[in-house]
């Protein structure tokens, strides 16, 4: 299929998550996309759906040391440490830049206890040009010996629902798929109060160089994105689909419009993109082109095309 623009194939794109309405549902991924601002030279900003920012937590982070980031068969390891600006500076000096642009912004939270995601939240709700939070549950609470909160559906809740509470956006969560089961995850988030999911986050895993015999991030551990999780996304995307009734947005391994299909067929309302934007920072036009061309060409709506897997 050739993709082409068309305003008439882009109007088939509108789609609505959570009350807000997105001009289509491509949006790049946290962590891989910076503050949007270092991709405005680089792609129209302001075509995309939105964009997820780094995570913010209530204080700067440089994260972790080199080396932070190898490639593998079909993706790449990476161990940044959540490396940011701090909550404040993005509200201060990154958001009033961003808000030259015509595009949805989503707050990617994160903190080590429920109060740090709680007063993160807090401090945003009173900033301009954010429209919706992500909660990044793939942390430990240190206050509760180290468990990382999303492998715990109890934990998960927890900080969701406290957040919800404190929200003055709606709250997207984003699931871990290091667990047992995904849907029982899921069920929790969507229970106490979560207005959308997103997933999956990165998959643990570890490299070894078998020369010096050392790992090869000096995490020794770190997660796994890029196509080669597509499948086992795609698969949870579709678990989760089944077990709540809430919106969900895909992620993992998407770099084609064919890839966004996919998640959208197994039940997505939207996608994220994340490391196809390394190799290919374009990727996002891409993709919004070929949805767009597909919907011109099959006489749809991307809407109706939400779940629409044929299952025998």
């Amino acid at each position: 299929m050739v993709a082409w623009k068309s305003a008439a194939g882009e109007e088939l794109l509108v789609t609505e998550i959570c009350g807000i309405q997105f001009r289509n549902p491509v949006l790049a991924a946290s962590g891989t996309f910076g503050y949007g601002l270092e991709f405005a030279d680089l792609i129209d900003l302001n075509r995309l759906g939105g964009f997820c920012s780094k995570g913010l937590s209530i204080k700067p982070m440089k994260g972790n040391p080199p080396p932070r980031i190898v490639e593998t068969h079909g993706g790449m390891l990476n161990a940044i440490g959540l490396q940011n600006v701090g909550v404040r500076a993005f509200v201060e000096e990154k958001l009033p830049q961003i808000r030259l642009y015509n595009l949805r912004v989503i707050a990617n939270v994160f903190g080590f206890s429920t109060e740090e995601y709680v007063e993160v939240v807090k401090i945003l709700n009173d900033a301009e040009g954010v429209d919706a939070y992500e909660l990044n549950i793939s942390c430990p609470n240190v206050k509760e010996g180290g468990i990382m909160i999303g492998n715990s559906p109890r934990a998960s809740a927890q900080v969701t629902e406290a957040v919800k509470r404190a929200s003055a956006r709606p709250v997207i969560v984003k699931l871990s798929p290091n667990v047992t089961d995904i849907a029982v995850l899921a069920r929790a988030v969507a229970e106490a109060g979560a207005d959308a999911v997103s997933l999956i986050n990165t998959l643990v895993g570890m490299s070894i160089d078998v020369y010096s015999r050392r790992p090869r991030l000096a995490n020794l551990t770190g997660g796994l994105s890029g196509p080669a999780v597509k499948p086992i996304a795609v698969r949870m995307c579709y678990e989760v689909r089944k077990a709540i009734k809430l919106p969900i947005l895909g992620i993992g391994g998407i770099a084609t419009w064919m890839d966004a299909l996919e998640f959208i067929f197994a039940g997505a309302s939207a996608v994220q993109v994340g490391t196809a934007n390394y190799y290919d920072p374009t990727c996002t036009m891409k993709i919004i082109d070929g949805l767009a061309a597909y919907c011109l060409e099959h006489n749809t709506r991307i809407t109706d095309l939400v779940g629409a897997m044929y299952c025998h």
